[in-house]
């Protein structure tokens, strides 16, 4: 539609060079002739305006020069991260749903949200569809997800510029006011990371006629480089919310780690950011796998001839139960068994380890990343660690950390300061926990480290590994003598250790080198906790079968079994005298 005469409007031409002259002719002994003469840039107008401003900037446009600074592989549908982690149909659509309607809404007390979970729970699929639906209702500002040790998406210095492309692609107000901004300083792309989001994104937004919502999404900042440059980041987008009135929805995906928890509690965050823990969803679970099971069944030719319910409800729930509530295992499942130059069933056997196999372990892909996680623990704490993970897989119950400490005889805190980055696999209380008992968030972790295939220097599943941990129990139940401060501190141990470790000790082979130890254990031990005759008459059974065990070791172990059961049976006989007292005295009142 034409504009009226009294319109007026402004113009910015970018003037870079015009046409280079025509190559001169050929001359003797293969001399070229000299060039023509080059053509100057030629604009021509027709233009209907009571006034214009037209400004002719030799240069190179801005939005130009922020292209060049940009990480286009951390956009949510680069094509080097192709195919993208999505969440399956009918999966994940509560939290989805809560999380577009959080990001989308006009008024929220908290414009900031942390989506955390640990590894293989799903985080980065639930961002990418996230983005997806967004970008489809027209409402995506801009993404970035992060990787460990990629050149771009790794590095946390091309964030803000790759939001602000982005943003300036989104709305083009701000794309023309991010480009002016990029051209009067070209330099901010260089600048840190403060200067970079004020100048590429706060000063342009400020100018805006009317502000709209806009909605960010970053996934993975634990995976950029270095703890520090985290928890920048966090800090700078806190301080963009404390200086200025922004319409900005944030969502940040990453795990639990404890300098991103500790920074999020800062007195400054209060009331700026919300917490989504993605939890378990053992539902999910069972419906991607079994949405997935009937697609191969469908699809794979050798499959024509398999039982309609394939697998059977039995192998389905199992995992499930070995998946944990996390997609992680689930996805790497259904990539092997879904390998096309494979059978599917044979596939499946190998996954329950009902059929042996000499190639390339189906968890590859889930080992190295507990390997990488593993990892970031310091080396020199790795002999401890290999303790403490031992501690957790042979033990046959949960203990506290601090009974850990004391069983491995480490410093007080020991155990949280070298399990302080493993958040993503352990459940690692807080110090407000009232049951400060560690756990697991995967089955799947607990048959890796069982494996020395496949946790190579982390395996604490052997013989030798079980040893020691006997080893060690036997000296933190020792009987110090010259110590006693040690002993009263020990008989108000209430912990499950004391409770558990006869049969610990039972279940291992007879060996010699266990007898000065067990001759060491403060016999209070066994009245001061609730312990099982069985578990005593196990304890005495594999004592006697210790080649040369002294006697009057066994005749100890046997006179506590005799007395343990005497107080037993006065127990019940006092027991059962108050059962008649109280009969009687109902049969007197009748």
């Amino acid at each position: 539609m034409p504009r009226g005469p009294s319109e007026s409007h402004i113009f910015n031409n970018y003037i870079s060079g015009g046409i280079g002259g025509h190559g001169g002719g050929g001359g003797v002994q293969g001399l070229g002739g000299s060039g023509g003469s080059g053509e100057g840039p030629r604009l021509r107008y027709d233009i209907n305006a009571g006034y214009v401003t037209m400004n002719n900037l030799h240069g190179e446009a801005g939005i130009h020069i922020l292209h060049r600074a940009i990480a286009l592989e951390a956009l949510y549908d680069a094509a080097e991260s192709f195919p993208q982690p999505k969440c399956h149909p009918k999966t994940r659509m509560e939290l989805l749903d809560n999380l577009n309607q959080w990001a989308t809404a006009r008024n929220s007390n908290s414009p900031i949200l942390w989506l955390h979970g640990p590894a293989g729970a799903g985080k980065s699929a639930v961002m990418q569809t996230l983005c997806q639906r967004l970008h489809d209702n027209g409402q995506l500002g801009a993404s970035f997800f992060f990787k460990r040790g990629h050149n771009t998406r790794g590095n946390a210095k091309m964030l803000f510029a790759t939001l602000a492309y982005q943003l300036a692609l989104y709305q083009h107000e701000l794309r023309v006011l991010i480009s002016q901004s990029v051209e009067q300083d070209p330099s901010a792309l260089a600048r840190g990371m403060d200067t970079q989001l004020s100048t590429l994104i706060l000063e342009p937004y400020k100018l805006l006629q009317e502000p709209t919502l806009l909605v960010l999404l970053i996934d993975g900042l634990d995976e950029c480089e270095g703890h520090d440059i985290q928890r920048q980041i966090l800090r700078i987008i806190r301080s963009a919310f404390n200086n200025h009135c922004l319409r900005f929805r944030i969502i940040i995906a990453s795990r639990p780690e404890p300098h991103i928890r500790e920074t999020f509690k800062e007195e400054s965050f209060h009331g700026l950011f919300y917490s989504v823990n993605i939890e378990q969803s053992f539902e999910d679970i069972q419906t991607y796998l079994r949405n997935e099971f009937s697609r191969i069944c469908r699809e794979h030719p050798t499959m024509r001839n398999i039982p309609t319910l394939w697998p059977s409800p039995e192998i389905l729930e199992m995992l499930v139960r070995k998946s944990s509530g996390y997609f992680i295992y689930a996805s790497t499942v259904i990539k092997f068994i879904d390998d096309e130059y494979s059978r599917p069933s044979k596939q499946l056997d190998i996954i329950r380890n009902l059929a042996p196999h000499d190639f390339e372990s189906p968890f590859k892909a889930l080992d190295q990343l507990y390997i990488q996680i593993l990892s970031t623990v310091p080396a020199r704490h790795h002999p401890h660690l290999c303790d403490i993970l031992s501690v957790i897989i042979n033990y046959p119950a949960k203990i506290t950390v601090e009974e850990i400490d004391d069983t491995l005889g480490l410093e007080p805190g020991q155990v949280s300061l070298i399990l302080r980055a493993l958040h993503s696999l352990l459940k690692l209380p807080s110090d407000q926990d009232h049951n400060r008992q560690l756990g697991v968030h995967h089955a799947s972790f607990l048959d890796f480290l069982k494996s020395e295939e496949r946790s190579s220097n982390f395996h604490v599943g052997s013989a030798q590994h079980r040893a020691k941990l006997a080893r060690s129990i036997l000296h933190a139940l020792a009987y110090a003598y010259d110590n006693p401060e040690k002993n009263r501190a020990w008989l108000q141990f209430h912990g499950t250790l004391s409770q558990g470790w006869l049969e610990y000790i039972a279940s291992e082979p007879p060996s010699a080198e266990f007898v000065p130890l067990v001759e060491q254990i403060n016999p209070v031990f066994i009245f001061c906790n609730e312990v099982s005759d069985v578990a005593l008459e196990n304890f005495s059974f594999w004592l006697k079968k210790i080649r040369g065990v002294p006697k009057d070791l066994i005749l100890r172990w046997e006179d506590y079994r005799f007395i343990l059961w005497y107080e037993d049976c006065q127990r019940r006989l006092r027991l059962d005298l108050l059962r008649v007292r109280d009969e009687l005295s109902l049969e007197r009142d009748r």
